[in-house]
């Protein structure tokens, strides 16, 4: 099978399957004729040729934070499957939150001649945001919304804002917060600022808020909670950044003898698997992580086919949206 017999199966030009093949630009009419005519004879172009032509592979780089996450695998799997279905194989690269290894992944995936990069954003430093912005491939961030560049991210402030009016209206007034530090501007401080604008608009000064920062898992949120019971044992209501922070302050109340939700009300922000297992269930923001996976590999997909012009974009910057799932934890 050629891409000759291709084109006259689906009623196009040779140059119309080269240009769907390649991500070049195309109307939508031929490049439904054209994929339905691959998916019916099963062809698949010589890679190596493909390379030789426009000097890069069908794969895409995914750059993530850590691999011992329910939010990234549910990104990760979100993108990785939206591309596979157009033909791109993915290549991971885990940066254990170091800016640096985040640099340089991004210019290795350059040197390897990736088509383009999914990046999920965590600490955009200066160095890393000239790295992005002077890419020769297209790059698509997902988790923060940075002006100028395609992203896909959630609404976090209003999330932990009403997780937070939540537990007030349970009428708990001692709110404390475990967070992540505020250089990640939206697990960060968004989640922070929403807990606080809900105790603002209730009247109640923020800064009374007692606040610990917390590294991104069960351990980082124990020793949270612990620091923050040891300065204020009267905590009523405890906002977690997010729900592995929420299960480690969990075992942290239970180790002191506090009782959810009876003496204390917990929420957490993304909606993972334990949280339907945990006793009591955590009340929580399910984030769409999935479908923030599935809309950066659309982005990525939609730039290729346009040369990476973002004038271009339906849509460049993509704010998800977010629901409250309450459980017994408040």
């Amino acid at each position: 099978m050629t891409i000759k017999e291709v084109a006259a199966l689906a009623g196009v030009s040779p140059a119309a399957v080269s240009r769907y093949l390649n991500g070049g630009s195309l109307s939508e009419e031929k490049r439904a004729l054209v994929k339905k005519a691959i998916e019916e004879t099963g062809y698949r172009p010589n890679p190596m040729a493909q390379t030789m032509r426009t000097g890069r592979i069908n794969q895409v780089g995914v750059i993530v934070p850590r691999l011992h996450s329910d939010s990234v695998s549910r990104i990760t799997a979100g993108a990785t499957q939206k591309l596979f279905e157009e033909g791109y194989m993915t290549l991971l690269g885990c940066t254990d939150h170091d800016p640096e290894k985040e640099n340089r992944y991004l210019h290795l995936m350059q040197e390897s001649q990736v088509a383009g990069i999914i990046l999920m954003g965590s600490i955009f430093t200066s160095e890393i945001e000239e790295a992005v912005r002077s890419c020769r491939v297209p790059v698509v961030i997902t988790g923060q919304n940075f002006e100028g560049l395609p992203c896909v991210f959630h609404d976090d402030f209003h999330a932990v804002q009403d997780l937070t009016r939540l537990l007030l209206a349970r009428g708990r007034h001692r709110i404390a917060m475990i967070g992540a530090p505020d250089r990640d501007i939206a697990a960060g401080l968004n989640r922070r600022r929403g807990a606080e604008q809900a105790l603002l608009d209730a009247g109640i000064d923020p800064a009374s808020m007692l606040y610990e920062t917390s590294t991104f898992d069960a351990g980082g949120g124990r020793e949270a909670m612990d620091r923050l019971l040891a300065a204020c044992p009267e905590i009523d209501g405890l906002v977690c950044a997010t729900d592995t922070m929420a299960m480690g302050a969990l075992a942290a109340l239970r180790e002191a003898g506090r009782s959810v939700p009876e003496d204390v009300s917990l929420v957490g922000v993304g909606d993972d698997w334990i949280d339907e297992i945990s006793t009591p269930g955590l009340t929580t923001a399910h984030l769409f992580f999935h479908r923030c996976g599935e809309e950066a590999a659309g982005l990525l997909l939609e730039l290729l086919r346009n040369d990476g012009d973002l004038q271009k974009l339906a849509e460049p910057q993509i704010r998800l949206p977010y629901l409250i799932v309450e459980r017994g934890s408040v």
